[in-house]
């Protein structure tokens, strides 16, 4: 095992590990997850839209899943607060003519009452008093969300015991872990972690 070369490569990782909207592309074809889930978030998702519903998508990221759902633009709204991805949303959605706001508050989305038959939400901090304000009547809500423990063990094997939520992860900080885990990939050829994940579909 060459730890120097592992260390310059793990380095580069670092740098581009970045989240950038919901583009995931570096770790393409190197990572699976939600094989085991009961259930498909955008199956579920299009299970519920119909065309003429007014939508909005909470917590958006950078709207890749959004556009993924071809759901009329001027029926279609979106809030994002993490500051790299409301430029994103800003530079991608609002000349698609979608309704995008910045919105950092669950408590406060600057949208009116009643504005939509139906909120989205995938794995952002949600107020249900403020989802109930936005829905109209017969309004639906479905959020996918993680819980504490999602890929706990693989955070044991390079922070271990560290408490919840850990604590920020660097190549410097946890290189002996990281080479631990690297033996283990040699040896399996892959290492594997437990999601831990609940789905909500509530109706107003």
């Amino acid at each position: 095992m060459n730890e120097s070369y592992l260390k310059k490569i793990w380095k580069q990782e670092e740098k581009i590990a970045h989240i950038h909207g919901w583009d995931f592309s570096h770790i393409q074809g190197r990572y699976e997850e939600e094989n085991d889930l009961p259930w498909d978030y955008e199956r579920v998702v299009r299970e519920h839209l119909t065309a003429d519903m007014q939508m909005m998508d909470y917590d958006t990221g950078g709207g890749e899943f959004l556009l993924s759902l071809n759901h009329p633009f001027d029926k279609t709204s979106a809030t994002e607060g993490y500051a790299p991805n409301v430029s994103l949303c800003k530079e991608r959605l609002l000349p698609l003519g979608i309704d995008f706001r910045e919105c950092k508050n669950p408590h406060d989305i600057p949208f009116e009452n009643h504005s939509f038959d139906l909120m989205i939400n995938r794995h952002g901090d949600f107020a249900p008093m403020e989802i109930y304000r936005l829905l109209r009547k017969n309004g639906l809500f479905i959020t996918e969300q993680v819980g504490e423990d999602n890929e706990r063990d693989l955070v044991e094997m390079v922070l271990p015991g560290t408490k919840k939520p850990f604590t920020e992860f660097s190549v410097d900080k946890c290189f002996k872990q990281l080479l631990k885990m690297q033996e283990e990939i040699e040896r399996k050829e892959f290492v594997q972690g437990t999601i831990h994940r609940y789905l909500i579909v509530a109706t107003k």
